[in-house]
């Protein structure tokens, strides 16, 4: 186990981040140098000081039960690292996929470790959905793998969360070749889903006949990694190793997960992709908008402006993250008429910000905490959870808003008593 875990912030109660004050941001880099798994990134979490019994504990309040989690520490090729090893019992129905989103989704836990989760589940389905010529939402599962997965994916958003992990980051994929039986079939590695999931990831072949990249370890990258390549810039505090099962291959079975901060208001290496547009028909700008927020965009915007001939058009704007490069410029080179697109780097100066559960009179809700440059805190609602509260309870939106800020400044709920005729609209 790592030996030095002083950075590991308390235990969150009731599944609620406590607030915090710091001015720097905790960065995880995942190092698959021999791939990913699910159960390899949990050995990891637990080798850097996330306690088993804890997350156990966590898991147990889903509505899960007959799973047990075997954490034992082991050496691979001198390397000191955790095993976790999952035991399910077998006796539970088959689950639908869309069960277990709802599953996710309704999770006693804080926001952000219930969009983690769900990003991963997301990703995975749709893998797995592609590669199988069907839908996500139809997919079915046993209840030993319904199990297994939720644990592996639910458990690194909990993992994720305990570490106070603010960003992640990860090497390229390593690829293997050749077969594996899969339920009585063969299939070529990497897997079919396994490749679905990994569009759009800088990957590379290893030259070796395994399966280093697995499904469940490809979404969690896939859906959590905000960049791939070398390790990020960043004050280095603590490394933690975990195992898979043995391989026959000589390669240890290890994934590697470097921690480390960097400042709050150090500035971010991004990506800017620009084009004009003077001949496509106005109405397909919202879609190409909502598609490039799908892509990994982190802004988008348009301007108008006027291009050769003095002809009106559109300046087209995306901020991204160098890793979504492709995806992005993809996007607009096959949703919009332009030509060619301009791509420039840019660094961008950010506040601290996370996402919090706050008790408001409509129900605990996820608000933003943002610090300013003297340290003091300040709240802004969100936009979309706030318009459904208004529309749900017949109350104005900016009432909803200002009720919600007040209760996340305040600490507490103030007192407001909601028409019960329009409470459950």
């Amino acid at each position: 186990m790592a030996e030095n875990h002083a950075h590991s912030p308390e235990v969150r109660v009731g599944g609620q981040t406590p607030a915090k004050h710091s001015n720097a941001v905790m960065i995880a880099y995942f190092d698959c140098f021999a791939g990913i798994s699910g159960a390899r990134v949990l050995g990891a979490l637990v080798d850097l000081g996330v306690p088993p019994d804890w997350l156990q504990m966590e898991l147990s309040r889903l509505p899960l039960t007959g799973f047990e989690l075997k954490p034992s520490e082991i050496r691979v090729q001198g390397v000191s690292a955790t095993r976790l090893r999952v035991t399910v019992d077998a006796a539970g129905p088959a689950r639908r996929s869309a069960d277990l989103r709802a599953l996710i989704q309704g999770g006693p836990f804080c926001p952000r470790v219930i969009a983690r989760s769900l990003a991963i589940f997301d990703r995975l389905a749709a893998g797995w959905a592609r590669a199988q010529r069907g839908r996500p939402e139809d997919l079915v599962f046993a209840w030993v793998d319904a199990v297994d997965l939720l644990v592996d994916i639910v458990g690194t958003a909990l993992g994720l969360e305990h570490l106070d992990i603010g960003e992640v980051t990860a090497s390229r994929m390593p690829l293997g070749s050749g077969l594996i039986a899969c339920r009585g079939e063969w299939l070529p590695l990497p897997t079919p889903a396994t490749v679905e999931i990994l569009k759009g990831v800088p990957v590379y072949g290893s030259g070796l006949d395994a399966e280093l990249v697995t499904p469940t370890g490809a979404a969690i990258v896939a859906a959590l990694a905000d960049d791939f390549g070398a390790p990020p810039e960043m004050r280095l505090s603590d490394a933690g190793y975990g195992a898979g099962e043995k391989r026959g291959d000589g390669l240890p079975n290890l994934l590697r997960v470097l921690l480390g901060t960097r400042p709050a208001d150090a500035p971010q290496q991004l990506l800017m992709v620009a084009t004009g547009i003077d001949d496509m028909n106005p109405e397909f700008f919202g879609y190409l908008m909502e598609q490039l927020f799908a892509d990994g965009a982190l802004d988008v915007f348009w301007t108008p402006i006027y291009m050769k001939k003095n002809r009106p058009g559109t300046l087209v704007q995306v901020l991204c993250p160098p890793s979504r490069r492709e995806a992005v410029v993809q996007r607009l080179l096959s949703e919009t008429t332009s030509t060619g697109v301009r791509c420039h780097t840019v660094e961008r100066h950010s506040l601290f910000r996370e996402t919090v559960s706050v008790e408001t009179p409509f129900g605990r809700l996820p608000v933003k905490r943002i610090l300013d440059p003297d340290g003091r805190e300040r709240f802004t609602p969100e936009y979309e959870v706030c318009r459904e509260v208004a529309r749900r309870t017949a109350t104005p939106l900016r009432r909803v808003y200002e009720l919600v800020q007040r209760a996340a400044a305040d600490g507490r709920a103030p007192d407001l008593k909601i028409d019960k005729k329009t409470a459950d609209r």
